[in-house]
């Protein structure tokens, strides 16, 4: 299979085309064309282009496009769940979760389309103020630029494409070098709901010619990122005056506290927020802290639950976890788990590579702070449990990191969970739930290395929009 460039309205052939494999199978299912710097231009110049149009495009007109977007998405769900779990080795039934938000994510950006409004301002606050009428508007910026990862190909596109459009801008979207497909699909979605051409440019390429203009052409108003911190702090000093929106890492915590009972439930949670995707998400559980008092037995009750879980073809009905999206990443996470080991970590299971593609789901205990499984983000089937003795040194285990994105606490004292929530060092605190918690009509992003700006439709669009001041006087 052959996939072209999308870029105005067009599909349009590349000058390169490079072969995309099945991260679990190995097999090659297409063959994607690689943007040039010809082609990015071309791209720019035709979200230039459509802009004044889309700006034009009433509240309605927005919601209309937007709501049959996610009922397009909706007849075509099944065959994106499996295009997913081909491209991303995903397993079919955490795809199908993946459709189903992603839906969820344009409808909330329709809503947001026909709700979106200033104030007005008492300027007879003021003294001169007096006899006059002022009031502020959200105008759109003009053309956005979309940087998205593999591991959410579906949905993460759709934070960043769904306020975009809600919010009358044009786009040109830049998706991630494994998971193109799943970008691609949306051009059939958009033009089949009535996007104007222009609005929506694709262009897969490398991010040192793609991304590269894209952060430094003034064309571009605002650019939104979710990726690894280097980059997001690469461009964001590269980016000058246009609004930068960085998602980057995290090593996210848990904490356990002696007033919760070790329940199936909790440790089901446990194990969905570290293995899921093969623990390839921004807020995976990579730190579990728990109190000294139920530290073994939560540790035995873990252990035997993550060893239940089935590993294979993530077009299997019954797989948990698969193939991690690049060998490389196999191998990173080997070299990370026998570093710690070397230096006294203790590996409760896993620990060692099945196979070139996939890692085990893997606990390790006794974990040196500075050790790269610890301190870094792991981005892999890796958590490491330890156990406190008092909640402030769990708090302080938490914020002694260079990321903050999201942390949970599990705690049935009021006052510990208030304190937890006022004093950890996140963008988001979980109390009685795991930090990998989200739905998509939250705010969204982190502090510290782990971003700038927030997601979340309705805080997105407020990103992608400027204010206007308009004053009239009597």
């Amino acid at each position: 299979m052959k996939r072209n460039l999308f870029i105005n309205g067009q599909w349009k052939e590349a000058a390169k085309y490079n072969a995309l494999y099945a991260p679990f199978s190995g097999e090659r299912i297409a063959d994607v064309g690689h943007a040039n710097d010809a082609d990015t231009e071309e791209a720019i110049q035709a979200a230039v282009a459509a802009a004044d149009k889309m700006a034009s495009l009433s509240a309605y007109q927005r919601t209309t496009i937007l709501s049959k977007a996610a009922d397009i998405l909706e007849t075509r769900k099944e065959e994106l769940a499996r295009l997913l779990a081909l491209e991303a080795a995903k397993p079919i039934k955490t795809a199908r979760g993946e459709i189903a938000r992603t839906i969820q994510t344009y409808r909330f950006a329709a809503m947001e389309a026909s709700r979106i409004h200033g104030e007005t301002v008492p300027l007879d606050a003021a003294p001169g103020g007096e006899g006059r009428i002022a009031f502020t508007l959200r105008k759109p910026l003009g053309v956005v630029a979309a940087i998205t990862p593999f591991n959410f190909p579906f949905n993460l596109v759709a934070h960043k494409v769904g306020p975009a459009i809600a919010a009358g801008n044009t786009i040109v979207l830049k998706p991630a070098g494994q998971t193109p497909l799943s970008s691609l699909v949306l051009a059939e979605v958009f033009q089949e709901a009535g996007l104007p051409d222009g609005a929506l440019n694709i262009i897969p390429g490398p991010g040192a010619v793609v991304g590269e203009k894209l952060v430094r052409d003034p064309r571009i108003k605002a650019v939104t990122f979710t990726g690894s911190p280097a980059v997001g702090i690469a461009m964001k000093n590269k980016a000058g005056l246009k609004r930068v929106t960085l998602e980057l890492g995290s090593n996210s915590a848990l904490i356990i506290d002696h007033t919760v009972e070790i329940t199936d439930e909790l440790i089901d949670r446990c194990v969905l927020g570290a293995f899921s995707f093969s623990g390839q998400v921004c807020i995976s559980i990579q730190r579990i802290l728990v109190h000294e008092s139920t530290y073994e037995c939560f540790l035995n009750q873990y252990k035997a639950k993550v060893e239940k879980l089935v590993i294979g073809d993530p077009l299997n009905e019954s797989t948990d976890m698969s193939a991690m999206i690049h060998e490389k990443e196999v191998t990173r996470m080997q070299e990370w788990v026998d570093s710690a080991v070397m230096r006294g970590a203790h590996v409760v299971t896993g620990g060692t590579a099945l196979n070139s593609r996939i890692f085990p789901p893997t606990i390790l205990t006794n974990v040196a702070a500075d050790e790269p499984v610890s301190c870094e983000e792991v981005f892999g089937p890796i958590v490491i449990v330890s156990s406190f003795s008092t909640l402030e040194q769990a708090i302080n285990e938490v914020n002694h990191s260079r990321f903050g994105l999201q942390a949970g606490i599990y705690t049935h004292d009021i006052h510990s969970a208030m304190h937890a929530a006022e004093k950890l060092e996140v963008g988001g605190v979980m109390i009685n739930d795991f930090p990998t918690f989200r739905v998509d009509n939250m705010p969204y992003g982190g502090v510290k290395e782990s971003g700038f700006g927030r997601e979340g439709v309705q805080y997105a669009v407020e990103e992608m929009t400027e204010m206007k001041l308009i004053t009239i006087k009597l």
